[in-house]
């Protein structure tokens, strides 16, 4: 069965820094583009950032570009959003996901994790 996993979410106060995980299991990693996004409460989900099978080409949204950095480890079927200067309005539940491309993310989901800041 697919399954993504995030980890690494937290309290975090203002102007600090969290890096999460994903996990997969059950595909196969390097065929996939995989992505990060985030939703907060009564706010739609939220596109943050991309990043295509072979790390090639990224993407970010202009919320978070030039804070937030997106890489992977296919070799341990793991992307990663190392997230710096982190805001209170970054509370929200990070989810990553796989997509078809850096732009299409149609695929499997995770459950998410939970990301706070506080001022």
């Amino acid at each position: 069965q697919v399954q993504l996993v995030e980890s690494g979410g937290g309290l975090v106060q203002a102007g600090g820094s969290l890096r999460l995980s994903c996990a997969a299991s059950g595909l196969t990693f390097n065929r996939y583009a995989m992505g990060w996004f985030r939703q907060a409460p009564g706010k739609e989900r939220e596109f943050l950032s991309a990043i295509s099978w072979n790390s090639v080409n990224t993407n970010y949204a202009g919320s978070v570009k030039g804070r937030f950095t997106i890489s992977r480890d296919n070799a341990k079927n793991t992307v990663y959003l190392q997230m710096n200067s982190l805001k209170p309005e970054d509370t929200a539940v990070y989810y990553c996901a796989a997509g078809d491309s850096i732009e299409i993310f149609n695929k499997y989901w995770g459950q998410g994790t939970q990301v706070t800041v506080s001022s």
